[in-house]
């Protein structure tokens, strides 16, 4: 099994609790108008094996102390499903703590489908999950894709008991009116298995990789929060 990675981050303090090395994969099916890595949606990039990722990830094994671990995120590691499953496989049978940062997008009730997940979902200690945006058109707007299948998924979690963290990037004016945050709260409460919710500001850092690509990038004028916007939102979604 191979897997296409396109970054990695030795020394991640975000992605998961403690110190992790995260795997950036590359490929995603949504085209989110703020996205900060357009380079990743297309598949490309190192080729991994299971084996020789992890081989690369464990050699930092020592900053990882308690709570720290493996990452996978992307572009959409669910694209990869069979390759993560084979190197959290790995990690957890050396006792490595495994997390995954997804947008749920490749998620499916499909009996085939929830076969792999659930064999994933064995082997991941935690689901980092982005949530976008609650309305349906708003969503299809803003990433290009349906949410429905990926609340489906936050629901599957819920239901089987898997932990997750809940992430939702703050957009002045496209993610952040009240009506549509205290949506998302009133389902994040619905969830039973949440131990984090987190605003991710909006920010700027990638329109550059979007003019190298030649493409269009549509929230030119668009800045990031403030530190009262952000606030605002952390009142609804994290208290």
């Amino acid at each position: 099994m191979k897997g296409y990675v396109k970054s990695i981050e030795t020394f991640g303090l975000v992605d998961g609790p403690g110190v992790r090395f995260v795997a950036f994969l590359s490929g995603c099916n949504m085209r989110c108008r703020f996205c900060h890595n357009p380079e990743t949606w297309e598949k490309g990039g190192d080729e991994y094996t299971a084996e020789s990722l992890f081989d690369k990830a464990f050699r930092y094994k020592s900053y990882w102390k308690k709570d720290g671990g493996i990452t996978v995120s992307g572009g959409e590691p669910l694209l990869q499903i069979e390759f993560i499953t084979e190197l959290f496989t790995i990690a957890k049978s050396k006792g490595i703590n495994t997390a995954i940062d997804t947008a749920g997008q490749p998620f499916s009730m499909n009996p085939e489908y929830l076969e792999k997940f659930l064999k994933l979902m064995e082997v991941t200690d935690l689901v980092i999950l982005d949530l976008k945006e609650m309305d349906e058109d708003k969503h299809i707007n803003l990433t290009g894709c349906s949410n429905k299948n990926i609340l489906q998924m936050a629901k599957w979690l819920s239901d089987n008991n898997k932990h997750m963290w809940i992430r939702h990037v703050l957009v002045p004016g496209v993610t952040d009116d009240t009506q549509g945050l205290c949506k998302m709260r009133e389902f994040i409460d619905t969830l039973k298995t949440v131990d984090k919710v987190e605003i991710l500001p909006y920010h700027t850092l990638g329109i550059s990789k979007w003019h190298d690509l030649k493409i269009l990038y549509t929230l030119e004028d668009v800045l990031p929060p403030n530190a009262e916007q952000i606030k605002a939102a952390e009142r609804i979604l994290c208290n």
